[in-house]
């Protein structure tokens, strides 16, 4: 059991999960030189074995009665330190299926999320566009409302799971004149007529990623997903369970940097010594190990926060000023410790197919995604400011 484990914000489920996702991944092998492929295989393996079971509620067939940060903690950062690419899967099926599970209807919720769970369906969360991504307000997709529900046009992209997808919870505004308060999320199956979704994107670390477009995309009115006109407070509520659970898969792949670090300075012969008998490198590993422990306590201490707060004003702005210092520390500091980790490697650091190499490329999108260090620097800044910390 690892020690971070027996911290005091986790449970002992908490500490039963970590232990069987540790001893279940180290038997799984999947070919990952196709990402598509992979991630089709990587969704269908974490369904059979039970774990997607954690990013719906028991309602639907999950495993326990609320999304549990914590839990999602645990598993992204156990995943990712095995294989960034079934996070990514674990992941993406929690934030693209996290809003039905927020204000789904009994009917969307039957409908979609027992299929998640099971891995039968892939889920996917299309909030970003050309010109809107950290600036959500400003994005140019509309719905426009027609007697049998709505016709919807627009351009939505840096996808995950595009082109993979069974469904997409795809915000679009509907009150164009409204700005935030203009934005209502839609349930847009992939085979709806009007939606093209084969618009691949490659990235340095491959992952399924597409841009899609609406062309006179025609909804059922059942496809409205919340309230109308209330998309933005949903897509803030559903990207807020996940933030901390970003930090969580940094967190892996720092861990496994350092792993990778340590078993390569322990063998490597240099002047007569092995690497890690100079006091450089350990300085250096005594530097990556506090950059991993302080990304960590701050992650456990938000998803903690989040499980254990309740849901009113003070405990909502409580956890997010926290899950934006997780994500912020966590990404930037795992991005330190990958390229400490990998220039202790040499030339071998930059080959391709080895570990530190991948890494490398995987950590780079976490500092982005789900919200820019900046914007974390922005939501904690404004938070200090008004006196929440």
């Amino acid at each position: 059991m690892n020690a971070h484990w027996q911290l005091p914000f986790f449970e002992d489920r908490h500490r039963d999960l970590a232990t069987a996702l540790h001893a279940w991944m180290q038997d799984q092998h999947v070919h990952e030189a196709d990402d598509r492929t992979a991630c089709r295989e990587w969704v269908q393996r974490l369904g059979d074995a039970g774990w997607l079971r954690y990013v719906v509620t028991s309602a639907h067939g999950g495993a326990w009665d609320t999304l549990d940060s914590r839990a999602l903690v645990i598993i992204r950062e156990t995943l990712s330190q095995y294989s960034p690419l079934a996070d990514f899967a674990f992941a993406m099926q929690g934030l693209g299926s996290g809003a039905i599970t927020l204000a789904g209807t009994p009917t969307q919720q039957a409908h979609y999320l027992p299929a998640v769970a099971r891995g039968d369906m892939i889920a996917a969360f299309a909030l970003s566009e050309p010109d809107a991504g950290s600036d959500v307000a400003g994005m140019q997709t509309h719905a426009s409302p027609v007697a049998n529900g709505f016709v919807m046009n627009g351009c939505k992209t840096w996808i995950s799971n595009g082109g993979l997808a069974h469904f997409y919870v795809v915000f679009a505004k509907t009150d164009v004149t409204a700005g935030a308060r203009g934005i209502t999320a839609f349930i847009v199956n992939a085979d709806s007529p009007g939606l093209n979704d084969d618009t691949h994107l490659q990235v340095m670390s491959p992952h399924p990623l597409a841009t899609l477009h609406f062309d006179h995309c025609a909804l059922p009115a059942s496809s409205q997903l919340g309230d109308l006109n209330g998309g933005f407070k949903l897509a803030m509520r559903t990207l807020d369970i996940f933030r901390a659970s970003v930090a969580g898969a940094a967190l892996g792949m720092g861990r496994r940097a350092l792993i990778e670090a340590l078993h390569y300075t322990q063998q490597r012969q240099m002047f007569g010594k092995h690497l890690a008998d100079f006091q450089l490198t350990q300085a250096r590993l005594g530097d990556m190990a506090c950059l991993l422990e302080a990304g960590a306590l701050l992650t456990y201490r938000a998803a903690w926060l989040r499980d254990t707060l309740g849901s009113d004003g003070v405990a909502a702005a409580a956890y997010t000023q926290a899950a934006a210092m997780a994500k912020l520390t966590a990404t930037e500091n795992a991005s330190k410790v990958i390229d400490m980790a990998l220039q202790m490697h040499g030339g071998t650091g930059v080959m391709v197919g080895n570990k530190l190499e991948s890494l490398y490329r995987d950590i780079r999108s976490l500092r982005i995604y789900e919200g820019a260090s900046e914007v974390q620097q922005l939501i904690i800044g404004k938070s200090v400011l008004k006196g929440t910390t």
